[in-house]
């Protein structure tokens, strides 16, 4: 199906100038116009807490309910195990302080270089607190891929919980998370998936996926700011995070701690719909986000070989991981002799959004022997064309050497 990326630019505001190739969506993409819509109007609505005897409370329910299913919709998940938070980051520590109540003397959890340190340093922290053993999995410096092999090594009876990436947001790396799942599950442990940079590119099923946490953030997919993570509800039921006195017990509302915000809820189900109307289509949300995902992810990785072609051609260019490689639409570079933050400096002359850093994967920016400065991330987006590759590629033909 044609994936009309001319029509799709149109919904954002943030493209009508034109100034700016943005290549910065890793760290939070651009809103269409029906986000801010949905957010505003809900903002101006006549809301209250949620209830069911006032129009205000009522609306204030639904925002909530539709929120959970349209997350729901996304993920394959239940809806009554769609979790929301300020963050993912917030999240994840909130999980990792419920879960280590259960962890003892002699437990392990695994943790990645490959990751985020979103889902690093909350379980390190939670860890150390609850006396229990941390064990690093490290990838490939040479590929950026991460082996079955790293995690299934160091589990035992005594691993409680594998905290692992569905995609690198520095490389872009997917590793096999289902064959990771079997192998985490069949040593009886608990799976925590990080995917935040997978969701905004492909097509997600946490049943599939075999993960028992799955967490997102709904700015990385067209989204305003907050978190989102999506389990079970039969496992949500057997975890007790610390909460006030009055606040409901049921779940997942006990892991929400004070009101939420509903107009932000709101503008998540609408980039969740916005996802769902990329391409035409018909049938339930489920049906049409797997056919608009399924193009988007076509037109992406066409502009991903057009991004790495174009680099592997400019002398002194160094990309990082291994291109060619199922991955998503997201390149890590640098140039020779030119600091990354200079290559960074010199492309906003040029309009293009292409920043540097280690972007919080810090332990990954270190194994691949960048330090805890990085290098240039270049991510593709839904809205990403080929004149925004070229425009970046004919920016760093331009660097100053």
């Amino acid at each position: 199906m044609t994936y009309d990326v001319q029509s799709i630019r149109k919904h954002f505001p943030a493209l009508a100038d034109g100034a700016a190739a943005h290549f910065d969506g890793p760290g939070g993409s651009q809103v269409p116009d029906l986000v801010g819509e949905a957010v505003a109007r809900t903002l101006c609505a006549a809301i209250a807490n949620r209830g069911v005897v006032t129009a205000a409370e009522r609306r204030a329910g639904a925002v909530v309910t539709e929120a959970r299913q349209a997350a729901a919709d996304l993920l394959a998940a239940e809806p009554g195990g769609v979790v929301f938070g300020r963050s993912m980051t917030q999240l994840t520590y909130d999980f990792s302080r419920a879960l280590a109540k259960n962890w003892g003397d002699g437990d392990e959890i695994v943790v990645t270089r490959l990751d985020h340190d979103a889902n690093i340093r909350p379980w390190v922290q939670a860890a150390a607190a609850a006396g229990a053993t941390v064990r690093w999995a490290d990838f490939d410096p040479a590929t950026g891929e991460l082996a079955t092999g790293a995690i299934t090594a160091l589990l035992s009876e005594r691993t409680r919980l594998v905290a692992v990436t569905a995609a690198s947001n520095l490389l872009g790396t997917r590793p096999d998370v289902p064959a990771i799942a079997a192998a985490v599950h069949d040593a009886g442990a608990l799976l925590y998936v990080d995917g935040v940079h997978l969701t905004p590119h492909a097509a997600v099923d946490v049943t599939a996926l075999g993960a028992d946490f799955y967490a997102c953030s709904p700015y990385k997919f067209l989204g305003p700011h907050l978190g989102l993570v999506a389990a079970a509800p039969a496992l949500l039921e057997t975890l007790h995070p610390d909460k006030l006195l009055p606040s409901t017990d049921a779940v997942p509302e006990r892991f929400e701690l004070g009101t939420l915000p509903y107009e932000l809820l709101a503008g998540t189900t609408a980039a969740i719909d916005f996802l769902a109307g990329l391409v035409p289509g018909t049938g339930d949300r489920r049906s049409r986000l797997l056919a608009s995902l399924e193009a988007l992810e076509e037109h992406e990785n066409a502009l991903l070989t057009r991004l790495d072609e174009g680099l592997a051609a400019i002398p002194g260019v160094t990309r990082y991981g291994a291109p060619g490689r199922h991955r998503t639409p997201t390149t890590l570079f640098s140039v020779d002799g030119v600091r990354s933050q200079a290559v960074y400096e010199h492309l906003g002359t040029q309009g293009v959004n292409a920043p540097a850093s280690s972007f919080y994967a810090i332990e990954c920016s270190r194994h691949l022997g960048l330090g805890d400065t990085g290098a240039v991330r270049a991510g593709i987006a839904p809205y990403t064309t080929e004149a925004d590759v070229d425009r970046l590629l004919a920016g760093l033909t331009s660097l100053p050497r």
